[in-house]
């Protein structure tokens, strides 16, 4: 009986006395702190916590309510007997090594995305997670509405869909992130536990919390943090695996702050299918990108899904059985009004209503998983896909090129060189 066999038959055991799960949270900043919200009214028991603010931590003890240990190290929580499972919400240039150490340990892992900073790291977490339950924090794979309209396009509801187009719109001009100096951390602050596998780099507080996504060294930015989800409901509602091509656009050309990554950024991806999807990332407009508003659009030749956080709307395309009408200057204007008087609804219109974005559904599935040992709405081997879907886009835009995506090599020396790094010796 293998290790991995033991701790898995043993959980059962003790499932089956008292179903509570014993978790621990690594990372409680904003993500992780409503992760353990959530989780505290799923029949849970927070036995650890840690994180590098003592004031998340005090935080997270008061909610918890049960006076759980406060940890620096996650090392420390992946050896205690009484965590089943670890949530980790820590900056992205963690996630790998984090992850990696609680599957050795033998515990189940809510992994916030995007899973891994490069695409290396992820198929480390692909392989080191068999035997464990493991979600990935892409939640909208939990939302009813939209498992609904996956289904509903993976069946031809909406015919042969050649296009899908993404939008993160916000506007951050003038200030942006704006600029700060280098200075010493503040007291009590471990920024070199911080940095961990990251370059040593002087602190500054633009490069922590939630402005890191703007640094290389800690994410790859908003294809990443927010690309990813939509990414991810393409792929499932299409069926679709890696991207066979990958081109990309963008720079910082309206925002004068402290960034490295792009303000405007354009992201075309070529699938099997074939299909084209393309991220727009605009951080200085945002104007709406299409006629609804909506974050997600799928284009098929019966209809056009259009994703809000809180609806889907399918709109019908009009279409006609004949030939598309001939140009001629003798019967232009007879010819274009009888194709297009023949065109008819192709499909019915239909509106879907929920909440797209299903935290609580997700880490409820996760919790009932770890009871039940199936496996998760989003498991490692899709949250590795889309993340590294997003990751070569984002190698795509840094290096110029036009990749081409065999799986292990884009066919380009600078961009294959991105696709893993060399850590930094962690502290401790």
């Amino acid at each position: 009986m293998t290790r991995r066999t033991f701790t898995a038959a043993s959980y059962t055991a003790i499932a089956g006395a008292n179903d509570r799960i014993g978790l621990g949270y690594i990372g409680l900043g904003a993500r992780g702190d409503r992760l353990h919200e959530i989780a505290l009214g799923a029949n849970t028991r927070t036995v650890a916590v840690c994180d590098l603010m003592p004031a998340y931590l005090d935080l997270a003890v008061s909610k918890a309510g049960n006076a759980p240990v406060r940890l620096h190290d996650h090392r420390s929580i992946l050896d205690r007997k009484d965590v089943d499972a670890v949530v980790i919400a820590t900056p992205d240039h963690w996630h790998a090594l984090m992850f990696l150490d609680a599957c050795r340990a033998g515990k189940d892992v809510y992994i916030e995305k995007p899973m891994s900073l490069t695409v290396a790291e992820g198929s480390r977490m692909v392989e080191a997670s068999k035997g464990r339950v493991v979600q990935v924090g892409t939640q909208r794979r939990s939302s009813p509405m939209i498992r609904e309209a996956a289904a509903f396009v993976r069946g031809g509801g909406i015919g042969r869909v050649t296009m899908a187009r993404a939008f993160d719109n916000l506007n951050e001009w003038p200030a942006g992130i704006g600029r700060a100096a280098d200075e010493p951390p503040p007291p009590g602050f471990d920024w070199d536990r911080w940095l961990g596998p990251a370059p040593k780099r002087p602190y500054n507080r633009n490069r922590t919390w939630y402005n890191y996504r703007w640094f290389y060294d800690y994410s790859c930015g908003q294809v990443t943090n927010n690309g990813i989800h939509l990414l991810d409901i393409v792929r499932w509602s299409l069926g679709l695996g890696a991207p066979k091509k990958i081109a990309a656009m963008g720079g910082r050309y309206a925002i004068d702050d402290g960034r490295e990554i792009p303000d405007t950024l354009e992201v075309m991806w070529e699938f099997d299918g074939p299909v084209l999807a393309t991220f727009a990332q605009l951080n200085a407009n945002e104007a709406p990108s299409n006629a609804q508003g909506a974050d997600l659009e799928l284009r098929g030749t019966r209809g056009t899904l259009y994703l809000h956080n809180d609806r889907i709307e399918i709109v019908p395309e009009r279409t006609s059985a004949g030939p598309r009408y001939r140009i001629s200057p003798l019967n232009r204007p007879a010819n274009r009004a009888a194709w297009m008087s023949a065109r008819k609804p192709a499909m019915e219109p239909r509106i879907l209503k929920g909440n797209a974005l299903a935290d609580h559904e997700h880490v409820r599935n996760f919790l009932e998983c770890v009871r039940s040992r199936e496996k998760c709405n989003a498991p490692p081997e899709e949250g590795h896909i889309s993340t590294s879907t997003c990751i070569l886009a984002s190698i795509a835009a840094r290096t110029g090129a036009m990749l081409t995506w065999d799986g292990r090599t884009t066919g380009v020396p600078a961009a294959d060189r991105l696709l893993d790094y060399e850590y930094r010796r962690p502290p401790g």
